[in-house]
């Protein structure tokens, strides 16, 4: 879906913002502190729940206010949604779709498929396991029904099997007994199950991510592979037995899904050794804009772009390709940036609209 009408209210420094944005290409520039991250952050709140610069809710609330609010007007070919979310200083939260109220953000998020490339999207490569298993479920979350159902029963069942571990980690008991067995039965069922996702996730979007490294990073042959989260030669209830005594002492499971990672490595050494910080913004270009072509070739939704600082680390030509592919898959664009001769490739692009950003208010400039 993409956003027709955009409001935010007492957020960081968005007094109130009230635009319609083109459906296509939406180029918002003004200087640094003026607020233009803050509204790509605000929009980045309607597709995860969450900011991409703080953990914190109440850090993006403006200063004397007691919450924040976005609404948008949604639609694709078939249908127009309301959607919109407010947050207290108290943490609560309040969703609601088309009128509907709700206290759970997945009834908001998965409508409008969101993703966001910044000066940072490098730590996807560089970052911990956690970032690139995030990268695989985000994927899976738009367009696998069973995903969302089968990672939360999954997150249960090892929230679980920590306690007993705990339990045990205190001395009341670390044989292997009959309650232990019951919830490794759970952990391997959905385990298996939740890995097979991941797993033919990869597999169906590899072939996009071969095509986009041919036009943006042509001079390097990138090998992917995913890593479950347990030994390549034994079974997961097997590795789970195995480690057992140590999981005991430390009072947790170090084997499952929730170890997994995904590999990329240039002639067997890891990418982040062999290419430059530019050329690992490229490769995240490639993953998310493989998601986004599977996301449009499976399931005909259209997703909504952000890309935070066009001018960092990009150059002219790799930009522009970057930018014509999205729009190859219907994606609405917003690209923030400093000046407007940043913005000089932006001529040969027709649908689009510019915002100018200015001590925390908004405006469409001709």
């Amino acid at each position: 879906m993409k956003l027709d009408k955009v409001q935010i209210q007492h957020f960081r420094n968005l007094q109130n913002v009230d635009i319609s944005p083109s459906s296509s290409l939406n180029f918002i520039f003004g200087q640094n502190g003026s607020g233009k991250s803050s509204f790509l952050e605000a929009l980045h709140y309607l597709g995860f729940g969450r900011s991409f610069r703080t953990l914190k809710h109440k850090n993006v609330i403006q200063y004397e206010k007691d919450g924040f609010s976005i609404f948008c007007v949604a639609s694709d070919n078939q249908k127009s949604l309301k959607l919109g979310m407010a947050r207290k200083t108290d943490d609560s939260l309040l969703v609601s779709v088309n009128g509907n109220k709700s206290n759970k953000m997945s009834e908001l998020v998965s409508h409008v498929p969101i993703q966001i490339f910044t000066p940072q999207s490098s730590d996807l490569i560089l970052g911990s396991p956690s970032l690139r298993r995030r990268f695989l479920d985000w994927g899976l979350f738009h367009v696998e029904p069973s995903f969302i159902q089968t990672s939360q029963e999954f997150q249960k069942l090892v929230k679980q099997k920590n306690a007993l571990l705990r339990k045990y980690q205190q001395g009341t008991n670390v044989e292997y007994n009959t309650q232990m067995q019951f919830w490794d039965k759970q952990i391997v069922k959905t385990g298996n199950h939740l890995t097979n996702l991941r797993k033919g996730y990869l597999d169906s979007i590899l072939e996009h991510i071969n095509s986009n490294l041919m036009q943006f990073l042509p001079e390097f042959l990138v090998e992917i592979s995913y890593h479950r989260g347990w030994e390549k030669d034994s079974s997961l209830e097997e590795s789970m037995l195995k480690k057992y005594e140590r999981d005991c002492r430390n009072g947790y499971l170090s084997v499952g899904p929730h170890k997994a990672d995904l590999k990329l490595k240039c002639k067997g050494v890891d990418v982040s050794e062999t290419l430059s910080r530019g050329q690992l913004r490229m490769l995240v270009a490639a993953l998310q804009l493989a998601q986004i072509q599977h996301l449009s070739g499976k399931t005909q939704k259209s997703c909504v772009f952000l890309l935070d600082d066009v001018g960092a680390e990009l150059d002219e030509t790799k930009r522009e390709s970057f930018i014509d592919r999205l729009l190859e898959n219907e994606t609405q664009l917003f690209i923030s940036a400093i000046e407007k001769s940043q913005l000089l490739f932006i001529e040969k692009y027709k649908n689009k609209k510019m915002f100018h950003v200015e001590h925390g208010h908004m405006r469409e400039e001709n």
